[in-house]
């Protein structure tokens, strides 16, 4: 136990730099709470499904929730089912075993359904690509609005994204 203080006081306290301040985000939060209003009239409610990725983009998702960001309160928040869900936010290259799987959560979820694919890996298959037990990108299993690269993208970009995602569905036909 000696040994593992000393190695303590002689390094420090190492960890990351909290992020810097900034005022985008409290600024345009009464913003986006508007456009989701204007936009869908309710509340936006995402699924996020993981469909074979490494978790590094679900750790990027789940800051999202942390109260930097909180998106909870820009009136975005995450649901357990499909069926209750505006937005499939899909991370990783499609793995054979999930292919079935996602396709189903795509069909179960309400028209009309946004699907967004976050990281390097859902937007062009990343490292894995398509082989023997990768379908690769997520637009090979079903129809993609928007990608978010990045590995892992930062949750700025992932809120961007949904945002972006959102903004079309209004200014699309139909």
């Amino acid at each position: 136990m000696w040994r593992i203080v000393k190695q303590i006081a002689k390094n420090g306290i190492r960890s990351e730099a909290p992020p810097e301040f900034s005022n985008d985000l409290r600024v345009e939060s009464e913003h986006i709470q508007h456009a989701l209003l204007d936009i869908l009239g309710r509340a936006l409610s995402i699924r996020q499904v993981d469909a074979g990725s490494c978790n590094g983009c679900e750790l990027e998702i789940n800051a999202l929730n942390n109260p930097y960001y909180n998106i909870e309160g820009l009136g975005i928040r995450f649901v357990a089912s499909p069926r209750h869900a505006d937005m499939l936010l899909v991370t990783g290259p499609v793995s054979r075993h999930m292919e079935l799987a996602l396709r189903r959560t795509y069909a179960a979820t309400p028209a009309p359904k946004l699907v967004v694919a976050v990281g390097d890996c859902g937007c062009d298959g990343g490292i894995f690509g398509d082989s023997y037990a990768s379908c690769g990108r997520v637009a090979n299993v079903i129809p993609v609005d928007l990608a978010v690269p990045g590995c892992p993208p930062p949750p700025l970009e992932i809120l961007r994204g949904i945002l972006t995602a959102v903004r079309r569905c209004r200014s699309s036909p139909g």
